[in-house]
């Protein structure tokens, strides 16, 4: 196997990310570059829904207009994620289903969180993988509360996964821009939520630098996966289409807010 294409994180905007997820997606496709691990982080803050979800049953988009919170689509499937501009950090992992050596979604699924099972690991922590249900993707745990959730598409047999790494949470900013099916009072809300999602820091009793997660995790992908990973950029390529993908599609409100999307 051909080593894999390391891409170290980077700040962009909700827009660009996900057009820069879906331009290496297709650039992968056409065999075009290696299989490849990328961290972002996200700014602004954005809300991010999953493919085929109804933004206004999942997103409060008068504060997300108000706060100037992005709201953008996702091509893969799951449900609606607040990603906090400084409180997380996102990997994705576009690589072909034969090179992770199985076509089965959840052994796929498995496989790749078991990289962030590894990388926690190395701060010191023990976490789980949840196979999740229904209503909810694959995830890991940490005594039981979630620290990272993922979402994936499979497009010609390659697999782009991508998700989260919770540094820190601020429930309250939350929900001002997540709706949720309260049954009760929203400090009740927040309580039973408080004890299903966990963070780093929380764990940790202290936060640990980007550079210090980014790293653990790194190491955590190359020991699961059992890959050598080169630090390299986005090609020409793949940079030209994620800022026609970006224009075209995420940036637009048909897409996120409908989902329709015309070449």
């Amino acid at each position: 196997m051909s080593p894999w294409r390391l891409l170290k994180a980077e700040v962009h905007s909700s827009f660009e990310n996900m057009a820069i997820d879906e331009a290496i997606l297709e650039t992968r496709i056409r065999n075009r570059i290696d299989n490849t691990i990328r961290f972002y982080q996200w700014n602004p803050s954005a809300v991010s829904i999953g493919r085929f979800q109804d933004v206004q049953r999942e997103v409060e988009l008068e504060n997300c207009r108000e706060f100037g919170v992005h709201v953008v689509r996702r091509i893969s499937g799951g449900g609606a994620v607040y990603h906090d501009s400084d409180y997380e950090l996102t990997y994705s992992v576009v690589a072909k289903q034969e090179d992770l050596g199985s076509y089965d979604v959840a052994e796929n699924y498995q496989l790749i969180c078991n990289g962030l099972i590894e990388g926690i690991r190395g701060l010191g922590l023990e976490a789980d993988y949840s196979q999740g249900d229904r209503r909810n993707c694959p995830n890991v745990t940490i005594k039981g509360r979630k620290i990272s959730g993922s979402a994936q598409t499979i497009r010609k047999g390659t697999i782009l996964q991508h998700g989260t790494l919770l540094i820190n949470v601020d429930l309250t900013r939350m929900f001002k821009f997540l709706k949720t099916p309260i049954h009760g009072d929203c400090a009740d809300w927040k309580h039973r939520v408080d004890e299903k999602i966990t963070s780093l820091t929380r764990e940790l009793r202290y936060s640990p630098s980007l550079l210090e997660i980014e790293e653990v995790i790194i190491q955590g992908f190359k020991r699961a996966l059992k890959i050598h990973l080169i630090k390299n950029t986005l090609s020409e390529a793949e940079s030209r289409l994620a800022d026609r993908l970006k224009a075209a599609k995420f940036s637009t409100e048909s897409w996120n807010l409908k989902g329709k999307f015309s070449t």
